[in-house]
């Protein structure tokens, strides 16, 4: 008796390493192109999406974290309060509370949209859209698989790393930095776009 094949139609996921982060490439005006591996997308220096989270404590510091040591890019070095990538299909919002939660172990806090920087060198070629958390009373819990820690910071300790240690901090945090996006940004406002340095 003759078997019947089965045949079932493959789709590019059944050749996909399981572990891998898919993200959407976009063109100039921020439109979805493709969906690719992070790997792929920034070896080949593609435009992608990112956020930031932003987080205060009542004296206006702001947290800053220590990139986990088997991060692939700038491993070990510091860093904004929490970032990633936007994963394909998700939402910028989803996102920024994603990486809240599994980076600091902050959940349930109001994140307010406060700006925009744009794709450049800098930026590792991602537009990123920044929100603020506001003052957090809860002490964050890095999450050891993201960061190796991290504390905050006010804009004069900010000026003393950057100064006497500006190899161990990322170029986004620096860009930050040099654009005046850290303590002066408009945490009460309606936002405004971040535009990347000349």
């Amino acid at each position: 008796m003759a078997r019947k094949s089965r045949r079932r139609t493959l789709t590019p996921s059944d050749h996909a390493p399981r572990d891998v982060e898919y993200i959407e490439v976009v063109d100039e005006g921020n439109r979805p192109l493709a969906v690719m591996g992070i790997d792929d997308v920034h070896a080949q220096t593609l435009m992608h999406r990112s956020v930031v989270v932003l987080v205060y404590n009542a004296q206006g510091k702001v947290y800053l974290q220590r990139r986990s040591a088997s991060k692939s890019r700038f491993p070990g070095r510091w860093d904004l309060s929490a970032t990633g990538h936007v994963t394909a299909g998700e939402a910028v919002e989803d996102a920024a509370a994603r990486e809240l939660a599994e980076e600091l172990g902050i959940t349930g806090k109001r994140l307010r949209r406060v700006g925009e920087a744009s794709p450049s060198p800098a930026t590792g070629y991602e537009f990123v859209t920044v929100f603020s958390a506001g003052v957090v009373q809860e002490t964050p819990v890095p999450n050891p698989d993201e960061v190796d820690g991290g504390y905050f910071v006010d804009r004069t300790e900010l000026s003393c790393l950057i100064d006497q240690f500006r190899e161990l901090l990322t170029p986004t945090l620096l860009h930050f930095w040099e654009n005046n996006l850290l303590f002066s940004h408009p945490l009460e406002s309606g936002g405004q776009t971040l535009g990347p340095t000349a």
